[in-house]
């Protein structure tokens, strides 16, 4: 059974940085595409970032590009977002979700389009 279990979740101030980590089993994860996405308290779900499965192509949410980059291990089955200069706005509960694919497939931002979801990891930004 696949699972994805993320972690690395905290308060953290403004302008602070954070790693979040995406471990998968149960599915090969070099066939998915790998992305995050967060929910802030009473807002929808909205994606924030994606990577191919090889690791080489990545998209990214206005909001998070160029403080916020997503990468990937292969050989370790994990996933990541590197988070820098926070701001409150960032806090939500960030999801990892994975998505299989072909090599050549684009990426896609669309939350219905991945097979597979985490449960969480709170990231709380404040002063």
């Amino acid at each position: 059974q696949a699972q994805l279990v993320e972690s690395g979740g905290g308060l953290v101030q403004p302008g602070d940085s954070l790693r979040l980590s995406c471990r998968s089993s149960g599915l090969t994860f070099s066939r998915h595409a790998m992305a995050w996405f967060r929910q802030a308290p009473g807002k929808e779900r909205e994606f924030v970032a994606t990577i191919a499965r090889n690791g080489r192509s990545s998209d990214y949410a206005d909001s998070v590009k160029g403080r916020f980059t997503i990468s990937r291990d292969n050989d370790k089955s994990t996933a990541y977002l590197r988070m820098n200069n926070l701001e409150p706005e960032d806090t939500a509960t960030y999801y990892c979700a994975a998505k299989h694919t072909i090599l050549t497939a684009p990426l896609t931002r669309g939350e219905g389009a991945y097979d597979y979801w985490g449960q969480g990891t709170q990231v709380t930004v404040a002063a």
